[in-house]
């Protein structure tokens, strides 16, 4: 059964961890601590946060050491994660999340799906939503509603447009396309079986994002889930002077015969608004009329 993380109250002490690439957007990241601190929470930098090693926040060991020492912080009650990039699911390979009397929020996106997916596998939820570098460029909106989702109050549906398939309830698994298709057949996959995916993506060209979703065709993973959501693809035009499809083309051949409710431009994503999602709860997608709801609210603090 799916575990979700107490209600942030103000005065918790939340640590800042960067599991994935290296830190280069030093002003944008306080400015993200400053939203959290300007809604009464204790945040902090974990040691090694600044760390670089190639193209990676610091090695694997140094990485992992943040996200362990973070996990099992009894006083830290949200992990909030600096940036995405690449790195997070190498952290996944020697790693096992160790048992703790109360967990905790992870929150992030991007190249955090390897983290949160790897989490919902354990049945503990976390939050596909706006990280520390990303979270001051968010809508006020956008920003109350990852607010409104971890203090424990409920999410309005988002809008987008329906495809058609009729509606479809299941299991939300929000995902950065590229992460999830690396993430397929490994140990930090969660069952798919009556899941609704929720894919963005970001600087991939038409015909790679065809490429994935042709391996989740040819695997039989999309036989297994009950509906589609789709947020932006940003910067993923054909290039220039190349004969292409266009990425809305691609996710329409690609998706649109499977039989099932299927939901495109939803606010979340990168370059634009990202709508807080959870992750591993039940939702519904109407492919009608072009709606995702989340009909369950945070539980109380025992």
């Amino acid at each position: 059964m799916l575990v979700l993380p107490p209600p942030l109250q103000v005065g918790d002490r939340l640590l800042v961890i960067a599991p994935s690439g290296v830190l280069r957007e030093l002003d944008a990241l306080q400015e993200g601590i400053e939203i959290w601190r300007s809604r009464g929470y204790r945040v902090e930098l974990s040691p090694g946060y600044d760390q670089r090693w190639g193209y990676l926040a610091g090695t694997d060991a140094e990485r992992r050491s943040q996200l362990e020492a973070a996990w099992l912080d009894p006083d830290c009650r949200a992990i909030l994660c600096a940036r995405g990039g690449y790195g997070g699911a190498r952290l996944l390979e020697a790693w096992h999340w160790s048992p703790i009397d109360r967990p905790k929020w992870l929150i992030g996106f991007s190249d955090i799906t390897s983290l949160l997916w790897g989490l919902c596998r354990e049945e503990i939820s976390g939050v596909h939503g706006p990280l520390l570098t990303t979270l001051s460029a968010e809508p006020d909106w956008s920003v109350q509603r990852l607010f409104d989702w971890v203090e424990g109050r409920s999410l309005a549906p988002l809008q987008g447009v329906g495809w058609g398939g009729g509606q479809a309830s299941g299991v939300l698994l929000p995902a950065n396309l590229t992460v999830a298709t690396h993430l397929l057949n490994t140990s930090a996959q969660p069952s798919l079986v009556g899941a609704i995916l929720a894919f963005e993506d970001v600087t991939e060209a038409p015909y790679r994002i065809d490429r994935m979703l042709t391996q989740w065709r040819m695997s039989g993973a999309f036989s297994k889930v009950r509906g589609i959501a789709l947020g932006r693809f940003s910067q993923c035009d054909p290039p220039p002077n190349i004969p292409s499809f266009t990425v809305e083309e691609v996710l329409r051949d690609r998706l649109s015969d499977l039989g099932i409710p299927i939901v495109s431009d939803l606010p979340f994503g990168h370059d634009g608004v990202n709508a807080a999602l959870p992750v591993g709860v039940l939702a519904q997608l109407d492919g009608e009329t072009g709606t995702l709801s989340i009909n369950l609210s945070v539980p109380e603090l025992p």
